[in-house]
């Protein structure tokens, strides 16, 4: 039993759900500005949590064929068989309707559109359709990616102003180099797994390219939110020296001899970006 429960944990990808129940939380801190309706929070988070999982259950069972060949995911309970194909659709769908009935009595309606936004881009327009089939599957991808932090900023907004755009547009761009860089050292496992990713298409220096451009878009919509008063002079501060950062390293990818390596490196910046990002936006508000 407590394998089988440990085996429908894993179906929903605690390392995705966590990061995007994150920047949730990231939207909805910044959004309430200190003002925080900790009834609304705990309501906004507990229904985009049973969404995204939801979102990531059906995913693995539709990438079953791929995630037997890629060697990061081979290992999933989806591809193992520990658990049935239409237990997992079952599991998928209960665990949307909670999360949609819970931001919908709990919520406003901006939330639950973006939630089924969300939910419809990850689970149909990308991994069913554009990650299968063409190159700008990580452009679909990022959209839904993008949805929860605009889902926590909505739940205290109700309703689609510049501070919402622009946090979208920061998780967007964000995605890019985060994504393109692990496509560029599993290169090989994504062309085995006949996955039509950017490094696989066009090439490991044209993906590059790609990551330094979305880096310095990343970091120019962080700045933005001070520009538009959401933030203090102390956010600007460190977003901009850790921003700077980020694109010097992106930019030495332009001209390394060893793309792997370098792309393991800014994935891993990627990591600690966000999570800085999240924590900013949170205080940001709050600080001089």
């Amino acid at each position: 039993m407590r394998e089988k429960l440990n085996a429908y944990y894993q179906l929903t990808k605690p390392g995705v759900l966590y990061g995007n129940v994150l920047t949730g939380a990231a939207g909805f801190l910044l959004a309430a500005a200190g003002q925080v309706n900790w009834l609304l929070f705990i309501a906004a988070i507990a229904g985009m949590t049973l969404v995204i999982a939801a979102a990531c259950v059906i995913n693995n069972y539709l990438d079953r064929d791929i995630d037997s060949i890629m060697e990061r995911t081979k290992s999933r309970p989806s591809v193992t068989g520990v658990i049935k194909g239409n237990h997992m659709v079952i599991y998928g769908i209960t665990l949307l309707v909670l999360g949609i009935a819970i931001l919908a009595f709990w919520t406003n309606w901006l939330v639950v559109v973006i939630g089924i936004i969300g939910f419809v881009t990850y689970v149909w327009l990308y991994g069913a359709l554009s990650k299968r089939r063409s190159i700008h599957g990580t452009l679909v991808g990022s959209i839904s990616g993008a949805m929860p932090i605009a889902g926590g900023y909505a739940a205290v907004s109700g309703h689609v102003d510049i501070g919402l755009i622009l946090v979208f547009l920061i998780l967007f761009f964000w995605q890019f180099p985060e994504f393109y860089s692990i496509a560029i050292y599993r290169r090989k496992e994504y062309a085995a797994a006949h996955v039509p990713v950017m490094s696989v298409i066009k090439g490991v220096r044209s993906t590059i390219l790609q990551i330094y451009i979305y880096t310095i878009l990343y970091v120019f919509c962080t700045l933005l939110l001070t520009v538009f008063d959401y933030t203090g002079i102390v956010y600007l501060i460190v977003m901009a020296v850790a921003g700077g950062y980020w694109v010097w390293l992106a930019g030495k990818g332009l001209s390394t001899k060893h793309p792997e390596s370098w792309a393991r490196k800014m994935f891993r910046t990627s990591m600690y970006t966000i999570l800085l990002l999240c924590v900013m936006l949170a205080v940001g508000p709050l600080l001089p």
